[in-house]
């Protein structure tokens, strides 16, 4: 299967990485903004926090996903379910006006345009964890290993795996 390709299956890996330790993190500091973005090689983690506290979250967050503790690689702050959202609330608005030629009839089209945007919006709810859960992250991590975490510059860490 093609999810399970090497950069690819790497790169979801240490994508629910990054996700189960930034919910650790996120939870140890309440209240502090991060993000992440992962690629095979590990992931970049973006926010206010001293690489002591990323290890020691990196580490527990590795280790309990290797324990089962699949939950943690789904979050919903995830870029996927907001793709997810836009693509859905977006195709779905886009039907009702598609076709038409006219601008009086595309401006009276807006109220359906809405409710059926509003239709792909609570179908998105559902299916961008979904989508986290079965294509994008990986909570299994192999054999993947946490090689070094160095800061890029302030408020940015790489994560390295390997």
């Amino acid at each position: 299967m093609i999810l399970d390709l090497p950069l690819i299956l790497e790169t979801r890996r240490n994508h629910a990485l990054e996700h189960a330790t930034i919910h650790l993190l996120s939870h140890k500091h309440a209240g502090k903004r991060m993000a992440g973005h992962s690629n095979p090689t590990g992931f970049f983690l973006l926010g206010d926090l001293t690489t002591q506290q990323i290890w020691e979250s990196v580490t527990e967050a590795h280790t309990r996903l290797n324990a089962g503790e699949s939950g943690l690689a789904i979050h919903p702050g995830c870029g996927t379910n907001m793709a997810t959202t836009a693509l859905l609330a977006g195709t779905f608005a886009w039907m009702p006006l598609r076709g038409t030629k006219s601008t009086l009839w595309r401006l009276m089209l807006i109220p359906l345009a809405l409710l059926f945007a509003l239709v792909g919006y609570s179908l998105s709810k559902p299916l961008g964890p979904w989508l986290q859960k079965y294509v994008t992250t990986e909570a299994n991590l192999g054999n993947l290993q946490i090689v070094d975490i160095v800061p890029i510059r302030k408020g940015v860490h790489r994560v390295i795996t390997k």
